[in-house]
């Protein structure tokens, strides 16, 4: 209540404008984070946010900003205002209206999909005024829970991604001794869940219009929450983001009681003796008892460094909640605890385990000492090749200026020239002079054969001797004998030299000790990539054979060369964004190097007729395809660029499933214009592309497991065979991943009949003729 008076006091000017309906400023243009979160604050009293959707969500400024969003990843540079696109399609103002009198009808909304013979049934697809809705609605919610939720939830929520729940589990989570992950059955949200998630945000929000749209959005299921399945974060159109929102809600409670079981454990393990606690002397260490948890939508992963038994009441205990609480459907013969040193467990489409320290970081093998050592010995050899080029260099200089001084001395009385070159003459043999006296100095051997030369057998040293003569002699050949010592004795720079080799097998000592000692007291968590799967994707996608070497896939001859090139780069980057920060990233790097790059040269070959050297020597390894101006363009990443990618910490990268199952063929028409149906496009095209998805083309049920990829999403069927209105802009951005089917308004599509019904009657049987050579 204190931080609320607190923000009311310093925005009360702020939160006038957006008392009413009429925003004349703020309409231009999106709110910022800041404005959004200080006006949905404005409407917090008594411990609940009162009226939302019709004091928030219905404001034109919230709808406009969720249209920018929307559009965020659709917009093209150059474009006109955000409003005249979204006046173009909608009134805001009307939308508002409707809102605000909860006059909006959210089934007229709908567009339904069927496929054919889909085992999922048909598809709810939202219009593009909706969208903005529930857009809206998430937008608030976010600003509502965001906050509140627990640090291990992941998962619909911003810098909360895959990537930042695996930087977790890698820095933080230290000696795991068991873990487990719960798995549900196949299932979604029915009236049940609904009415008890309702129940739950009722307990933050005073709305009961706000209620009720959501009951209807769950009844025109336009919003499905499905558990247990491959469909959640990973942008098919079938994914709504408000569901995300709607999940962590749902698991807040769960949440909670995670966190207070892990805070219990802590307390408990710090009343231990504070003597025995990080103690080392005598052989024993002491390893505190905790649970940790990480949670990716309906995903849930537990880790415990207790014992067995701790973990299976763990277990129940939480299984328990989960079904009598929550009224979910747990699979309760893949919930097993496993040992986290001797089995993998496989999280957010990774594969984790528990090893020592020096697995994630070997040691150098001694084929990689026999080559560091011959690569120094090179660098060294190359270095000296160098300065003796240096050194010739320099005397050949040397002997033509000297040559040209003597000659122009002897032909004439002086130089006469119009400038001073005395000073740079001066200053390069100042800088030679200086290299050549520090080479000398660095020769250990050297210094002490001219130490022995020069203080050795003087008769100068003699007292008698020294006695009959000058002191200023005498006192010339101490300050020699002085800076003999000082320069040339090597007696220091060898004790320096040997001092130096003690410290350096000292450090190496005390290293291996305390990498030895880490190993035997110390866990780590190694997060892998599942290779497997991954190679069980390429082969079931066809860019290997039986036998895993690159063949060509014939469904792609119907693209252009450029199409072909953008559909393989959107993978591999996809792919390389996904599993950068994998341990074992550079089998994934040779996947994509070698299967998917010769795959696509193959299949450039295959469509053009031409052998496999001839199309490398066309489109080069890199595949580099020329524009209109003559300008070589690389979509497909380079060699030395996926040799020097690394671990780049996305923090919600997009999976492959979409850009793999999905493809788009190039279908011409003489339509008139149709406008792009990306998000607020205003480009119009006559251009359609017709949807092909993978589990059609190769007729294989992806529930199927033993055919299919464990783990790997797929787009409803009911989108096969529909045509897409797309400018090239978006079809170039759909190909290289850079936006998905969620960012296109798919309630637009065209089915393959109606797109036959075009202007020229003949042009039925033509487009019949190319959809059966495709």
């Amino acid at each position: 209540m204190l931080t609320y008076l607190h923000i009311m006091r310093r925005i009360p000017k702020l939160l006038k404008p957006y008392t009413t309906l009429q925003l004349p400023q703020t309409q231009q243009q999106p709110l910022t984070t800041h404005q959004l979160k200080s006006l949905v604050l404005s409407h917090y009293s008594h411990g609940k946010f009162n009226n939302i959707l019709q004091n928030v969500v219905a404001l034109p400024a919230v709808l406009l900003t969720a249209c920018h969003n929307l559009s965020a990843s659709a917009r093209l540079p150059g474009s006109r205002p955000l409003l005249d696109s979204v006046s173009a399609r909608f009134s805001v103002e009307s939308m508002c209206r409707e809102i605000r009198e909860n006059r909006f009808d959210v089934a007229a909304s709908c567009v339904i999909l069927t496929g054919n013979g889909s085992p999922l049934g048909p598809l709810v697809l939202p219009n593009l005024k909706l969208k903005v809705l529930v857009e809206a609605v998430r937008m608030v919610l976010e600003v509502v829970y965001d906050e509140r939720f627990v640090t291990f939830c992941y998962g619909g929520r911003v810098g909360m991604g895959r990537h930042t729940a695996v930087r977790y589990l890698k820095n933080s989570v230290e000696n795991p001794s068991w873990w487990f992950r719960v798995r549900f059955n196949r299932h979604r949200f029915g009236n049940e869940h609904v009415e008890r998630l309702c129940s739950v945000i009722q307990r933050k929000l005073n709305d009961v219009v706000l209620i009720g749209l959501i009951k209807r959005l769950f009844e025109c299921e336009v919003l499905v929450i499905e558990l247990g399945g491959n469909s959640i974060g990973r942008g098919f159109p079938q994914e709504c983001g408000l569901c995300s929102v709607l999940m962590n809600v749902y698991f807040d409670e769960f949440d909670r009681e995670i966190q207070e079981i892990r805070l219990r454990e802590n307390r408990e393990s710090r009343e231990m003796d504070p003597k025995l606690v990080g103690s080392s002397d005598g052989g024993v260490y002491y390893k505190p008892v905790k649970v940790y948890a990480v949670r990716y939508l309906d995903e849930i992963l537990l880790v415990t460094s207790g014992k067995r038994m701790m973990a299976m009441e763990l277990k129940n205990s939480l299984l328990r909640s989960l079904e009598v609480d929550l009224c979910l459907d747990v699979d309760k013969v893949n919930t097993a605890i496993h040992s986290a040193t001797e089995e993998k467990i496989e999280f957010v489409g990774m594969e984790l385990q528990a090893v020592p320290p020096s697995v994630l970081r070997r040691p150098m093998t001694e084929k990689a000492i026999r080559a560091r050592k011959k690569y120094l010995r090179q660098k060294e050899v190359r270095a000296m090749e160098l300065r003796n080029a240096r050194q010739r260099n320099r005397r050949i200089l040397g002997l033509k200026i000297f040559k040209h001084v003597y000659k122009k001395t002897k032909q004439s009385d002086g130089f006469k020239f119009d400038f001073s070159i005395e000073n740079e003459v001066r200053e390069i043999f100042k800088s030679w002079a200086d290299e050549v006296v520090q080479e000398f100095l660095d020769n250990i051997d050297e210094c002490q054969e001219w130490h022995r030369k020069l203080s050795g057998g003087d008769f100068l040293s003699l007292a008698h001797i020294r006695n009959q003569l000058p002191p200023e002699l005498i006192d010339a050949y101490d300050n020699f004998q002085e800076q003999v010592d000082k320069y040339l004795n090597p007696v220091k720079a060898r004790k320096a030299i040997e001092e130096e080799a003690e410290r350096m097998r000292k450090e190496e000592e005390e290293r291996y000790a305390k990498g030895t000692l880490e190993d035997l007291t110390r866990l780590c968590m190694k997060v892998e990539a599942p290779i497997i799967l991954i190679r069980k994707a390429v082969k079931l996608v066809g860019f290997t054979n039986h036998m895993g070497r690159p063949r060509p896939i014939e469904f792609l001859f119907a693209l252009e060369d450029t199409d072909i090139i953008k559909w393989y780069a959107g993978i591999a980057r996809r792919w390389l964004d996904f599993y950068c920060c994998c341990h074992n990233f550079k089998a994934v790097k040779t996947i994509v190097s070698y299967h998917l790059r010769f795959s696509c040269i193959l299949t450039l070959a295959e469509k053009h007729e031409s052998t496999k050297h001839e199309a490398i020597k066309n489109f080069s390894k890199d595949l580099k395809v020329y524009d209109l101006d003559g300008n070589d363009e690389v979509y497909f990443p380079t060699e030395k660029e996926v040799k020097m990618m690394g671990d780049r910490n996305l923090s919600d990268p997009k999976p492959v499933d979409g850009a793999l199952s999905l493809a788009v063929i190039r279908l011409a028409s003489d339509e008139p214009p149709t406008p792009c149906i990306a998000h607020f496009c205003d480009n119009t095209t006559r251009v359609f592309y017709r949807v092909r998805l993978l589990q059609k083309c190769l007729n294989i049920n992806p529930l199927d497991k033993e055919k299919w990829v464990q783990g790997m999403g797929t787009i409803h069927e009911s989108l096969d065979q529909k045509c897409l209105p797309l400018c090239a802009d978006h079809i170039h951005d759909l190909y290289m991943g850079r936006i998905n089917l969620q960012d296109i308004d798919c309630a637009s599509t065209k089915a393959l009949e109606e797109f036959h019904s075009i202007q020229n009657p003949n042009s039925r049987d033509n487009i019949k003729t190319i959809i059966k050579e495709l």
